[in-house]
C-alpha cells in the first residue's frame, strides 16, 4: 500500500513545489497545512502515514505541533523538514517523537529515498547530524527514552555479534551506512539489515535511539 504523505510549511511556494515535487515521483500528497495547529486538526481527519514539517511557523510552531501529534496520534511517523541546523532544535526533535530531521537543502533524490527507508524503519537523517545527535547526548546526558531505561546494563549486548557491534560504534559516531559499509567491506543493504537487527536486539525503536544508547554506553564504559 502507497504511503499518505502529509505536508507542513508556511511558505506557501515552497509547499506547492514541494508537493509537485514528491508527487511526480509517485508518493501520495494526501494533504497539506500551513502551521502547527492547522497540521493537527488535518491529522485528525486525513489519518496520514507520515507528516513531513518544518519548524519555524506562526500560530503553532512545528515543535509544539509534534508534541501534540505524537500524543495523540503516536502511529503517525512525523519528520522535521527545516532550515535549522541549531543543535537543540534537532535534539528537541528527537526527545519528542520526530522519526527523522532532514535539512531543506536535500536534493529531491536523497528525499524520497529517505522516505522510503523511512517505511522500513530507517530514520532519515541529514548528513553530518548523527554526529551532532552523538555530541549532544554525551555533553548534556539528558536523552533517557524509556526503551533505554529498560536495557539492563551491557549484557544486552551479549546478544550482538562482534560484526554488530562495529557497526553500532561506527553509525554512532556519524558515518553514513555506505560509509560503514565500505569501511567493512560490506553492502549498504548488509549494514542495513544489521541497523535493524540491533534495534532489535537491544529493544530500542530507530536509530536516533542507537545513537543515544551508544553515548551512554560511552559514558558508563569510559569510552
Amino acid at each position: 500500500m502507497q504511503m499518505k504523505l502529509m505536508l507542513v510549511d508556511d511558505h506557501s511556494l515552497f509547499l506547492e513545489g514541494l508537493q509537485y515535487l514528491l508527487e511526480t515521483h509517485g508518493i501520495n500528497v494526501t494533504g497539506t497545512a500551513h502551521n502547527g495547529r492547522d497540521a493537527l486538526v488535518k491529522a485528525r481527519i486525513l489519518k496520514p502515514d507520515i507528516i513531513l514539517m518544518d519548524i519555524k511557523m506562526p500560530e503553532c510552531s512545528g515543535m509544539d505541533a509534534l508534541k501534540l501529534i505524537k500524543a495523540e496520534m503516536s502511529d503517525i511517523k512525523v519528520v522535521m523538514l527545516t532550515t535549522s541546523e541549531e543543535d537543540e532544535d534537532l535534539f528537541d526533535a528527537v526527545k519528542y517523537g520526530a522519526s527523522g530531521y532532514l535539512l531543506k537543502d536535500t536534493n529531491a533524490k536523497t528525499l524520497v529515498d529517505m522516505l522510503s527507508d523511512l517505511e522500513r524503519g530507517e530514520v532519515p537523517l541529514s548528513p553530518g547530524l548523527a554526529a551532532r545527535l552523538l555530541r549532544e547526548f554525551r555533553l548534556s546526558g539528558r536523552y533517557d527514552p524509556k526503551p533505554l531505561q529498560q536495557i539492563a546494563g551491557d549484557i544486552q549486548e551479549g546478544y550482538l555479534t562482534n560484526r554488530q557491534l562495529e557497526v553500532l560504534d561506527m553509525v554512532a559516531k556519524g558515518n553514513t551506512y555506505k560509509e560503514v559499509g565500505d569501511a567493512l567491506g560490506i553492502t549498504e543493504r548488509t549494514i542495513k539489515y544489521h541497523m535493524g537487527r540491533i534495534i532489535e536486539l537491544l529493544h530500542l525503536e530507530n536509530r536516533a535511539q542507537v545513537i543515544a544508547y551508544a553515548a551512554r554506553r560511552g559514558r558508563n564504559t569510559g569510552e
